[in-house]
């Protein structure tokens, strides 16, 4: 088995930017009364805050986000036509409709609602008929449609969520964590963008009942576009947000554990002005020049620079710059012959210790098989570190 070598850089050794210790601000990250919370700059995908960002908790409403997603996603690759309109079944009527004293846009029992109106049910109202009506439409039962939701989810990189039903309602084994929920709300923001606008519309009328968008975070902070809210008594009031500020500056926020709704807006307007002053845009570290150097073994080349595709481009802390750490990893040995573009590893980057973001580093260079004694002395040198390794 290879072993991993990794190599730490100190970020603000790089000028990224220059932080003394004098004038410096106690403290990298805030306070919250959040139980979890997860900050995320969408431009990067850089996590600027993590507090228990993996910590399982019920979705509740916020399931919904993913039923949209596939709804979205089904709507752009023409498994369901824009024009096309889905019946209301017994099961969605009665577990999400006006019998279910829930969230719900009234869709009346054995009739049919347009797409468009589902998707406005969905996501203005959170209806949990519409999330039911539009799970069997495409998913030929509920159940199936969870399945569904749990394979989307790992396609997009939530690799801690699972879903037992399209709209959060209570169900053993349905969990998600914030950093998922953050993925996936960054995700419908850009892949989506004229369906996301959905989620900044005021107010949606069916069935001539008028009802009001159900995120209280648009009221309360300028620039906010969504997306939505839930409650559970295991995990308390939370919220996914969406923020968008000067300069095309999109800030993502997944709370959840607290007590009371207005300290979740409380707490989500705080988290959101915090970063949207704490940090400004840096190039970590430009394509151009190398991140590391890797030794290679058996090569006519004893070492490949390791590069990005492009520039990395980060969130840094305005007075914390020397907060911010780089580490390269790999597997080593690296064996020649190697290509010019191969994956070899990636860096990563940290705020005080904490992930951040990690990006894909590609060999720079062609490293070509070395000759047969080349090839010998390399594995007596590689033969003699795997023996100090594995004492």
């Amino acid at each position: 088995m290879r072993s991993l070598r990794t190599a730490v850089l100190l970020v603000a050794a790089l000028s990224v930017a220059q932080a003394g210790a004098q004038g410096r601000e106690p403290g990298v990250f805030p306070e919250t009364a959040a139980k979890v919370a997860v900050v995320v700059d969408g431009k990067t995908g850089g996590i600027l805050f993590d507090k228990n960002g993996t910590a399982p908790f019920p979705p509740a409403s916020l399931a919904k986000i993913l039923t949209a997603e596939i709804l979205f996603e089904a709507l752009a690759s023409g498994e369901l036509a824009p024009d096309a309109a889905l019946p209301v079944s017994n099961h969605a009527w009665r577990t999400g409709g006006a019998p279910s004293r829930t969230a719900t846009m009234f869709a009346s029992v054995r009739s049919e609602v347009p797409v468009d109106a589902l998707a406005q049910g969905l996501v203005v109202q959170a209806a949990n008929d519409a999330a039911i009506i539009i799970a069997e439409g495409l998913g030929g039962s509920e159940s199936a449609f969870a399945q569904r939701m749990t394979e989307r989810a790992k396609a997009l990189g939530m690799v801690d969520s699972r879903f037992v039903n399209a709209t959060g309602l209570p169900a053993e084994g349905q969990e998600v964590t914030a950093r998922d929920m953050a993925v996936l709300a960054r995700h419908v923001r850009f892949a989506h963008p004229d369906r996301y606008a959905l989620y900044a519309q005021p107010d949606f009328e069916w069935n001539k009942i008028l009802q009001r968008n159900r995120n209280p975070l648009l009221g309360a902070k300028p620039g906010a576009t969504g997306m939505a809210t839930g409650f559970s008594p295991e995990g308390g009031y939370s919220i996914v947000g969406v923020v968008e500020g000067e300069g095309g500056r999109v800030t993502i926020l997944a709370l959840a554990g607290l007590d009371k709704e207005q300290t979740r807006i409380r707490e989500t307007v705080s988290l959101a002005d915090w970063a949207a002053t704490a940090f400004e845009e840096k190039v970590v570290f430009p394509s151009a020049v190398p991140v590391a150097v890797a030794p290679v073994f058996g090569g006519t080349e004893s070492s490949v620079p390791l590069v990005l595709e492009g520039d990395l481009v980060a969130m840094v802390p305005k007075h914390h710059a020397d907060s911010v750490t780089a580490a390269v990893h790999y597997d080593t040995p690296l064996r020649a012959p190697i290509r010019k573009g191969d994956r070899i590893g990636t860096v990563e980057l940290k705020i005080d210790d904490k992930f951040s973001l990690a990006r894909d580093l590609h060999a720079g260079a062609d490293v070509e098989e070395g000759t047969f004694s080349s090839r010998a002395a390399d594995a007596v040198h590689e033969l003699a570190f795997g023996w100090i390794r594995s004492l």
